[in-house]
């Protein structure tokens, strides 16, 4: 079983994510990881905190040469802008964040202990997870990538960008659509014999969870519901050399829960980001009265990397699936398992 715990607040001393149950054996290059680090920050729109931070993870457990241990792996990313001692009180909730709810629920009196650890910037654990993920899944072929589908209904390169920088000057954010892509997933992947073994459905929530995302769909997704079945269904054909095998993949790479050997697709929405420099109408926590809300560092588009980090989430719940089937002691074991697998199969 594949699990993992982060920790940190958004202008806290770091990010920490610690990773239980990768097999021994597998070996991590942190140049990879740090690569998809700075994924995440890349994008037209990101804010000025992007400027100021350069994450760069720093491995403290589970590895000796560059090998795993089988033991938990503890990923490091350190703030430079530590300051959370410092930073002023918040008291106007911003529409849309958890600030309000978040507030209402732990009885703080100061919407910064919502903030600091409901911000975005916790994805950087989440990305840290996926790429040692990525890793391991390159060890069997399987690659997960994600593009940008739309900003604010525009779905032209130049549009996107145009449309972005139309909210930079307006002071107002923008948000969009994003496709997540995994190739090379083998047919056998979740199950359909209980409601959390379905690989669509641990998909849904380790993509829902990321800040800011609000619908989900698997390949055709919505297309269903406006299509007779005899149009939308993947009819199956059978190869000599390739096996079974599909011409369309309008179900995403997904049957009854359990992959089908098609590339997985998915696309989900990322909502305009809450902090406007132009704020809509609050409450003042303290003095109950009618004002604007808090206004903090902010992003005008985050969707491309909002597909980064939905990369991740992707990558983690296929190795705890691909774990779950074949094994998760050791890579070499693992490698013959499925070896096996996909000769009984063929």
């Amino acid at each position: 079983m594949l699990r993992y715990l982060t920790a940190g607040e958004s202008h806290g001393r770091a990010i920490v994510a610690i990773l239980e149950g990768m097999p021994a054996g597998l070996r991590i290059d942190l140049k990879a990881v740090n690569s998809e680090l700075r994924r995440r920050q890349q994008g037209f729109g990101r804010g000025k905190r992007m400027q100021i931070e350069n994450d760069t993870a720093e491995l403290l457990s589970g590895v000796k040469n560059n090998l795993t241990l089988g033991s938990p792996l503890t990923l490091l990313v350190r703030n430079k802008d530590f300051s959370i001692e410092k930073l002023h009180k918040v008291l106007c909730p911003r529409p849309g964040h958890a600030d309000l709810a978040g507030l209402l629920k732990y009885g703080f009196n100061d919407i910064r202990e919502v903030l600091e650890r409901a911000s975005a910037r916790g994805t950087v654990a989440s990305v840290g997870i996926g790429a040692l993920c990525k890793i391991f899944l390159r060890e069997f072929n399987i690659a997960i990538s994600s593009r940008v589908l739309s900003v604010a209904g525009d779905d032209s390169s130049v549009g996107m960008k145009a449309v972005i920088s139309e909210a930079i000057k307006s002071k107002d954010t923008v948000g969009g659509i994003f496709e997540v892509r995994a190739c090379g997933v083998p047919v056998g992947l979740g199950s359909y014999v209980q409601p959390d073994k379905r690989l669509d459905g641990r998909l849904a929530q380790a993509i829902i969870s990321i800040p800011g995302i609000k619908a989900l769909e698997f390949g055709l997704g919505f297309g269903y519901a406006v299509s007779f079945g005899s149009k939308v269904h993947d009819p199956i054909y059978k190869n000599k050399n390739k096996g079974f095998l599909r011409k369309s993949n309008n179900s995403g790479g997904i049957e009854g829960g359990i992959s089908n050997g098609e590339d997985i697709i998915l696309r989900a929405c990322m909502k305009p980001i809450c902090t406007l420099m132009n704020p809509l109408d609050s409450v003042n926590i303290k003095t109950k009265k009618a004002s604007k809300a808090a206004v903090e560092r902010t992003d005008t588009c985050v969707v491309s990397a909002a597909g980064v980090v939905a990369e991740s989430a992707c990558a983690y719940v296929l190795v705890d699936l691909f774990l779950d089937k074949f094994g998760s002691d050791s890579l070499a074991d693992i490698k013959n398992n499925y070896k096996n697998y996909l000769k009984r199969i063929s």
